[in-house]
This record gives C-alpha cells, structure tokens and sequence, in this order.
C-alpha cells in the first residue's frame, strides 16, 4: 500500500472564498451618498421645495393674486386671532401668504436655475477653450475673468436693472451673465490638467477633430467640478434675486417672489415681524440645502473620498 495514501489532504481554501464583483461607478457614488449626511439633507430639503413649487397650483388654498382687504395683515394659525383659512396669514393686502410662499418657490428655483444654465454655459465654455489651446487665447479669456473679478456684481447688477427696467426676464439675463466667472476658473484649471493625458495624446495621434476631442474627451471629465459650482451659483443667484426685489429691482408686484415678500413686510417690522421672517425662513432653508448638496457633491465626488 502507498504510504501517501493515509496522508491527510490539505484543505481547499478556495471552497470559501467568493467573488466579489467589482463595483461601477455609480453604485460607488451612491454608496457614498448614502454615507453623507449633508448632501441627504440638502437634496432632500430640495426635493421637497421643488415638489411643492410644481404642485402650487394644486396645493394653494388660495389664489396667490386675489386681494381682500377685509381680512389683511391676519396672523398665522399659531398666534392669537390667527384662523386655519390662511395657515400662515395675509399680507397687506389680504393675499394668503401660503398661496404667495408656494408660488414664490416657483421664481426662485426658475431664477436660479436659468441663471445658473446661461452662466454655466458661458464660464464653461470659456474656460474649456482657454484651459486647451492656451497662449495668445488664454491671456485674453484671463484677462476678461480678471475684469469679471473686478467688479461688484451687486453694484453692476443695480446699474444694469436700472437702466433696463425690471422684469423677470431681465432679472435672468443679468445673473446669468455676471455670475460666469467661476465656471470659467473652475473649467480652465481642470482642462489645463487634463489637456496633456495620455489619452489626449493618443486622440490627437489618432485625428481626432478638436471640437470632438473637447466634447467627448476633456467636458465628462471635468463635470463633477462643474456640477459643484454649479449648485453654488445656483444659490448665489437666488440670494442676488432676493436682494434685488427687496431694492425694488428686481422681480416687480405681484409676482410672490420671497424677496420681494420681504421688502413688503419691511414696513411692517415692528408690529407683524412674521411678514418677513416667514419668506426669510424659506430663502435661508433653500439656499442652505442648496449648498449642503454643492459641498456633498464636492465631498463625494473628491479623489480623497474615494481612498
């Protein structure tokens, strides 16, 4: 008999092992999500403004542009002469201030998202363009974001509306083409770091066209850092649309915009202090969540989350 034979045999540690599939880059991004507590907060907060802004007309007790003078200045349902037919009171006016503060979502999601679109376009594209070829169109597209840089956007925004009147559409157009400059910033250091890739090398040797290159090579790459800035100006510019309809610039009666409720409940500080600190309440929730999401993002998307 084989001596071998009664040897024992050596355990199969392979039976236990499994294999794990790796995962894609979006489970990654979701597990890492999850694991955030301000982006879940702050996208959270926004879904639910955004619903309540799309189902205004179907939510608002009342129509946000029907006055009645009889019932002005009625508190909110928590204080004394307070009714449950106006939850959050009227206005100066007897409009429903619940009505006005839903469809007020509506202006300033729609501000700040046009502006921000129009002004991520242009920093964008500018950027991209400087960031790649560089030399003689580089040092003009830093000297036009050096100029940007230079001025107040609050004064230059003041101006503008000024002379052109205020209107909504106006509005748009004015922060969406002031607020570029970071878009640009953000866009031309990223390029220039990618614009030397192996990869990059390897579509030029190839013939790619230029155009080609810049939008299926360099703009997937650097859209996480967009997308971050993008949610940062988004804010910014419903901020800048509040402080131009408290100055009377900005979005005019009677749309419900939060910054123009507020400058009408200016004059009504010291007796109805609620006027104000109802509107200022959502514009703080919304430009709070609306950063919570951009820093999340920025926390997600970063080369040390990824570690």
């Amino acid at each position: 008999m084989n001596a071998t034979s009664n040897m024992p045999s050596a355990p199969d540690f392979t039976r236990d092992l499994e294999i794990v599939a790796p995962l894609t880059p979006r489970q990654i991004f979701l597990r890492r999500a999850r694991r955030h507590r301000g982006f879940l907060f702050g996208a959270g907060v926004i879904l639910v403004i955004a619903a309540l802004a799309l189902l205004a007309p179907l939510l608002a007790p009342h129509d946000p542009y029907a006055q009645n003078l009889i019932s002005r200045l009625q508190p909110p349902v928590w204080m004394d002469r307070g009714a449950w037919d106006h939850p959050l009171g009227t206005d100066q006016l007897g409009r429903d201030y619940l009505s006005r503060l839903f469809y007020g979502a509506q202006f300033s999601l729609l501000i700040g998202f046009t502006a921000m679109v129009i002004s991520g376009f242009i920093g964008t594209s500018l950027g991209v363009v400087a960031g790649y070829f560089g030399g003689r169109v580089d040092l003009i597209i830093t000297f036009l974001i050096t100029a940007r840089l230079s001025m107040p956007i609050v004064l230059i925004a003041l101006a503008v509306a000024a002379l052109l009147g205020s209107s909504l559409t106006i509005v748009i157009l004015i922060l969406g083409l002031l607020l570029w400059d970071r878009f640009a910033v953000v866009a031309r250091s990223k390029t220039m770091q990618l614009r030397d890739a192996d990869y990059l090398m390897s579509a030029k040797a190839l013939g790619m066209p230029r155009w080609r290159i810049i939008l299926t090579e360099i703009l997937p790459n650097i859209m996480d850092a967009v997308i971050v800035v993008a949610t940062l100006e988004m804010a910014h510019a419903i901020l800048l649309e509040a402080a131009l309809s408290f100055l009377g610039l900005g979005v005019q009666p009677p749309l419900p915009s939060w910054g123009l409720m507020i400058a009408e409940g200016k004059d009504f500080l010291l007796f109805e202090p609620w006027l104000i600190m109802i509107p200022g309440a959502a514009l703080l929730l919304l430009v709070l969540a609306i950063n919570l999401l951009g820093d999340g993002l920025r926390d997600i998307s970063s080369p040390e989350a990824r570690s």
